[in-house]
């Protein structure tokens, strides 16, 4: 029971953190018990669930007993620990597990939509994402099916248009439920800048959201269009880029390359990385060792003498190569790892969050998820950590 907290817990920052803002309580485990703390660290709501999540449109869930409810932000439990499971609320709606079958109920504790599915995910741009009998499909907010349930898989909307796999093929739905790209291809990736990469005979182009073919396939691996560009590979194994008409603005000529990011991409030969602007121009010479970062909020992860730093637009070394694992910014910080210990960095280099952790996950939204004797708690920005043994 311990262990599925601990789990429960780092998965629930994937779609909580991603979908919130920086909350003003925060779980706050006591042993092995959780309650919530505001960013003082005082404790607001006393340790006594067995699994607490994070406030989602004024709602948590928490477990008691092995069954799941909902308490507000004074710790009343607004919604029953009745349910085998449960996932936080968006849009107003919430799946919840009865028995064996998942339906969704509102704030009020309705269930406004039957539990008649194998599975449910949450709700948005107001469409959610079903499984019945090992197939998907998508329903509305009152529950009216849009996207037939009759798909092998369904991957999330992006751009309007979801991947869907049907009788062994891919195509897209639209988020009317119309199949507008016919399911007739080997596989696809998600829709990006209005085109999708789709794969044909083992050779990878380019539909628009018409499900017209605007780039033939004819690449050995072909990714989503950003800022412009998308990177293919060639027969031959070699990678460049071309724009929205299939032109190869960047020649065709390198081991590896990433997505353009703040207008610079990584293109790495002989395992050495440097990088380009959009016209091809090597703006930073390759000279850095194995596989760069991409450029975030101005700095990207490089590697010098096997150890990992942080490079601004011009190519100098602004935080000093001394970790063995670095990743890239995200929310202000970067997880870094030497010594056995994860930390974090500002984008000066200081270490704001000393290297303590067994693991830990990036910051979103002002919160990261890390392991502190083999258990998994929430720190904030200023390294507050939400936990007492």
């Amino acid at each position: 029971m311990k262990c599925k907290a601990w789990l429960l817990l780092l998965c629930s920052i994937c779609f909580q953190i991603m979908n919130a803002q920086t909350p003003d309580l925060v779980p706050y485990r006591k042993g092995d018990k959780f309650g919530y703390a505001n960013n003082k660290k005082e404790i607001k709501i006393p340790a006594t669930y067995n699994y607490a999540g994070l406030f989602m449109e004024g709602l948590a869930k928490v477990e008691v007993d092995g069954k799941a409810g909902f308490i507000d932000k004074t710790g009343k439990m607004v919604i029953p620990a009745i349910y085998a499971n449960a996932y936080s609320f968006s849009e107003g709606l919430a799946p919840v597990k009865l028995q064996s079958k998942w339906g969704f109920i509102d704030k009020g504790g309705n269930l406004v939509i039957a539990a008649d599915y194998d599975d449910c995910f949450s709700f948005k741009n107001g469409l959610a994402k079903v499984k019945l009998a090992d197939k998907y499909g998508c329903i509305d907010a009152k529950g009216k099916i849009i996207v037939p349930v009759e798909y092998e898989y369904l991957n999330e909307f992006s751009e309007d248009m979801a991947l869907a796999k049907k009788d062994k093929k891919y195509g897209y739905v639209n988020n009317k439920g119309k199949l507008v790209v016919p399911a007739e291809y080997g596989y696809g990736l998600a829709f990006s800048e209005g085109t999708a990469p789709v794969e044909k005979n083992n050779l990878y182009g380019f539909v628009d959201k018409t499900g017209k073919l605007i780039i033939e396939p004819k690449y050995k691996r072909a990714y989503m269009f950003k800022e412009g560009l998308a990177y293919v590979t060639a027969l031959d194994g070699k990678m460049g880029f071309i724009d929205k008409k299939g032109k190869e603005v960047v020649p065709l000529q390198y081991d590896d390359v990433s997505q353009f990011s703040e207008g610079l991409a990584r293109v790495t030969m002989n395992n050495k990385s440097g990088y380009i602007d959009k016209t091809g121009k090597l703006v930073i010479p390759i000279q850095f060792e194995s596989y760069g970062g991409m450029f975030i909020n101005g700095l990207a992860k490089v590697t010098v003498n096997g150890n990992k730093g942080y490079i601004d637009k011009t190519g100098k070394l602004v935080i000093a190569a001394k970790y063995n694992l670095a990743e890239d910014f995200s929310d202000g910080l970067a997880m870094v790892f030497k010594d056995r210990r994860y930390g974090f960095v500002d984008k000066a280099g200081n270490e704001v969050i000393p290297m303590q952790y067994e693991q830990c996950y990036s910051f979103k939204n002002g919160l990261a998820v890390v392991y502190i004797k083999s258990k998994a708690c929430y720190i904030d920005k200023t390294g507050t950590q939400y936990w007492e043994d």
